[in-house]
């Protein structure tokens, strides 16, 4: 009888569109969209061009053949700005990483960046600041920093030369399996966190807001870490859901975030998330 009464709910929500999940912080969910496990599980980015914008996803199915035989084997949540979009590469032999970039006119080049001596090789996901000429970056695991680079194709042209690292943002505590991050404002990110133990912050599976103490840049920035809360976790099965990629949508405000179900259910009833700030 339990399960028939959450069938019926979930299939009134599909058809009325209304979420029962309770806001995260300020952000209040408006609704959701199911995510396909092969090709819309990793992230999202709004792609804003004169031609028309996009909502483009990546997933285990978006790697192209060819860049998968030359080891890079795992996609991260892509970025976009400017009319650039970013796809974020990692590869399972500490070998460079990979940022795939198509430019407005729609050709796609390789940049690639060679790993620093400390510098973990996952590459979870990209964003663009939002004057163009940063891309931020991020490592798994627990850490107190996120990457920057100058922006391929646009402070940085030359896809044979190595992307650089040229700082850091510093932040104020620890965070965990950060999977997504995208700017609110130049000094302002919101992130999904894939923590599953929940020590960090007094919950699992965190939306975090990160305050720059100034915009990215080639020097180090400081960044205030503050949970706003747990991520929607809702679905017929029990188990480990997975936060997945974000993104902010500056047309209209609207923060999409994607939240994998557990066990069978990643194929049934998996959701992007839509946020509207309260």
């Amino acid at each position: 009888m339990r399960a028939l009464t959450v069938a019926a709910t979930l299939l009134l929500l599909t058809l009325t569109g209304v979420p029962t999940a309770s806001a995260t912080g300020p952000w209040r969910p408006v609704g959701s969209d199911v995510a396909r496990p092969l090709d819309e599980s990793q992230g999202l980015a709004v792609i804003e061009r004169p031609g028309g914008t996009t909502v483009r996803y990546t997933g285990i199915a978006t790697i192209p053949p060819s860049l998968a035989a030359r080891g890079w084997n795992h996609v991260g949540d892509p970025g976009a700005g400017h009319g650039f979009y970013v796809e974020p590469y990692q590869r399972d032999d500490r070998g460079p990483k990979l940022f795939r970039v198509e430019a407005p006119d729609g050709n796609w080049a390789e940049y690639t960046h060679d790993l620093e001596s400390w510098e973990a090789s996952n590459n979870s996901f990209a964003a663009v600041s939002p004057d163009g000429r940063w891309l931020l970056a991020g490592e798994w695991g627990t850490a107190d920093r996120l990457l920057v680079h100058p922006m391929p194709g646009i402070a940085h042209t030359d896809p044979a030369a190595n992307l650089p690292y040229a700082s850091a943002i510093r932040l104020d505590r620890p965070v965990r399996d950060v999977q997504g991050c995208d700017f609110v404002t130049d000094r302002q990110l919101l992130c999904s966190s894939n923590d599953p133990a929940g020590d960090l912050f007094g919950m699992t599976k965190p939306l975090l807001q990160v305050d720059l103490a100034a915009p990215p840049g080639a020097a180090d920035v400081r960044g205030t870490v503050t949970a706003l809360g747990q991520l929607p976790l809702e679905s017929l099965c029990q188990g480990e859901f997975e936060t997945e990629g974000v993104d902010h949508d500056e047309r209209d405000g609207t923060l999409r975030v994607v939240v994998l179900s557990p066990s069978v259910c990643v194929a049934i009833d998996s959701k992007t998330w839509r946020f509207r700030r309260s």
